[in-house]
């Protein structure tokens, strides 16, 4: 089993998991502080339909490519990588997104939080739901972005979801240490290093992306005999060939291999390919240089008070 494969996902749920434990965190410390902590059971229900919506949300999306990867077994071959890209691209703008503005609009994190917990606590018939949505919205963003991720690489089986379930155990442990044990945590230096990690792990998402449409394309040009058509290069290259790709740029299947350690971890984590083309390694460098640019310039602004001494929070 390639467990590797779990690393991705197990550092997106971790970073997403660790933001939602703050989100719940200071609403436990705040509800604490009102002397409302009979509303705490519907923060714990909030977070555990959350993560039962987010699951069940990942279960429709594997009924889905399955039912439509059935409706004409022919275009299989066509139908699923075409989705594992669709879903790639759907998980690099919902990563990416959240990636800038949430980075940004972290320092405003727990005055937004206090601010919706105050308004659900002058509502007293509907505190406890105003109390629970707040937190069911946090939980199932947080997880509707993780099964994203997964979505976009279904055919690696159980594994992914085996590195989800550790990232959301590791994070509700960090939420522990935070605001039960009172364990200082430098939680800005903590979203930093994920946010780099992420930067890397959804620009190897683009690589996969683009792979996976090549697929897509070149097995439709296969069923449909319509190679010339399709594909631009597909004739140009024998062993080591790609229909929309281009010319290769290198080929270090007998140095570094991709299957096997240490070019799967760089594989899983940093988008690595032994064989690497020219449009997949240009899509690289282009999201390095926009998003992860845009990325690292919101980093340089005003250091996020509310996150940097949450293990304070209910002092």
């Amino acid at each position: 089993m390639n467990f590797s494969t779990a690393l991705p996902t197990f550092v997106i749920t971790l970073r997403e998991g660790v933001e939602a434990a703050l989100v719940v965190g200071i609403v436990l410390a705040l509800l604490k502080k009102a002397k409302q902590s009979q509303l705490n059971s519907w923060v714990y229900a909030g977070v555990g339909v959350g993560i039962a919506i987010s699951a069940l949300i990942g279960v429709l999306f594997s009924v889905v490519i399955q039912a439509l990867g059935k409706i004409n077994p022919q275009y299989t071959s066509v139908v699923e990588p075409g989705l594992e890209g669709l879903f790639s691209v759907l998980a690099i703008a919902m990563l990416s997104w959240m990636l800038i503005w949430m980075t940004k609009q972290a320092r405003f994190m727990k005055a937004q939080v206090e601010g919706a917990v105050t308004e659900a606590l002058t509502q007293k018939t509907n505190a406890g739901w105003g109390v629970f949505s707040l937190i069911l919205i946090a939980v199932v963003r947080e997880g509707f972005e993780t099964v994203l991720f997964i979505a976009a690489n279904f055919q690696q089986g159980l594994i992914p979801t085996i590195g989800a379930l550790g990232g959301l155990l590791v994070a509700a442990t960090i939420g522990v240490l935070l605001f039960k044990v009172g364990v200082k945590i430098n939680i800005r230096q903590f979203f930093q290093v994920m946010g780099v990690l992420l930067v890397l792990i959804v620009a190897g998402l683009v690589v996969s992306a683009l792979k996976h449409f090549d697929d897509a394309i070149a097995n439709l040009a296969l069923s449909s005999r319509a190679s010339e058509s399709l594909c631009f290069y597909y004739e140009h290259f024998t062993k080591v060939h790609s229909c929309i790709l281009g010319p290769i740029v290198w080929n270090t299947s007998s140095i570094l291999p991709d299957a096997q350690f240490p070019g799967i971890i760089l594989k899983s984590l940093f988008g690595y390919r032994e064989h690497l083309y020219i449009v997949q390694a240009v899509g690289y460098v282009v999201f390095l240089l926009t998003v992860g640019g845009l990325y690292f310039r919101s980093l340089g602004s005003e250091v996020p008070k509310s996150t940097k001494n949450v293990s304070l929070a209910q002092k």
